[in-house]
């Protein structure tokens, strides 16, 4: 499965992604290229210090959101991807766009969906003071954090927890969660059933332990 990512920041969860490519732990998923709208962001580094081909294309050249659309497909299909994985991507895609990948676009998200969408989930999280936070990984539609759920990993907000502890701890389990499921779905594993979404075989990740670590919908 040949996959782009996009990001708008540094780039740690497509760190993670490179790491487990380098490994071998991402086959048959293969990074193809890494496209960035933030000209300079960490995440173009990372991905040309691993050998991978990048593009920068500004949204802000950009009247309407279809027309930037249109234009990123533009750069992506050269590449002949399979499916599209968001790391950090700060933008709202068109349902258009999204249609025309065949194994669909993935996302990583910090806070356990359905609660706290959009930006600064975990903050959102921390200053409603839940008991446990996490990431989502989850398919893209039209909205706003609002695709099926594919993973999630959950992380216990403890008594001496800041905002930023907090967000550390949350980042280490997306780093783990992450390249699992788009191994998971390039293998195959991965099954969809309207907002249904089944993984099959080990839990992603293969995490065993019953703390409430790592969730995911087996058959």
């Amino acid at each position: 499965m040949r996959i782009a990512v996009l990001a708008s920041g540094g780039g740690t969860n497509l760190q993670a992604l490179l790491d487990a490519q380098a490994a071998g732990a991402l086959a048959p998923a293969q990074i193809v290229v890494v496209g960035a709208n933030v000209p300079g962001c960490g995440a173009l580094g990372r991905a040309e210090s691993a050998g991978v081909p990048t593009f920068c294309l500004s949204h802000k050249g950009f009247a309407e959101r279809a027309a930037f659309d249109e234009a990123l497909y533009g750069q992506i299909v050269p590449y002949q991807v399979d499916c599209l994985v968001l790391a950090g991507f700060m933008r709202v895609l068109t349902a258009a766009f999204l249609e025309r990948f065949a194994q669909g676009v993935i996302n990583i998200h910090p806070a356990l969906l359905p609660a706290f969408p959009g930006v600064h989930g975990q903050k959102q999280a921390f200053e409603y003071g839940v008991k446990f936070a996490g990431c989502t990984v989850h398919y893209v539609d039209g909205g706003v954090d609002s695709g099926p759920i594919i993973a999630q990993a959950v992380v216990p907000v403890l008594p001496n927890d800041s905002e930023a502890s907090l967000q550390q701890r949350i980042l280490e389990e997306e780093h783990k969660i992450f390249p699992a499921v788009v191994q998971a779905v390039a293998a195959g594993r991965v099954q969809r059933q309207g907002r249904r979404v089944l993984v099959a075989g080990e839990p992603v990740g293969g995490l065993q332990d019953a703390r409430l670590r790592t969730i995911a919908p087996l058959y």
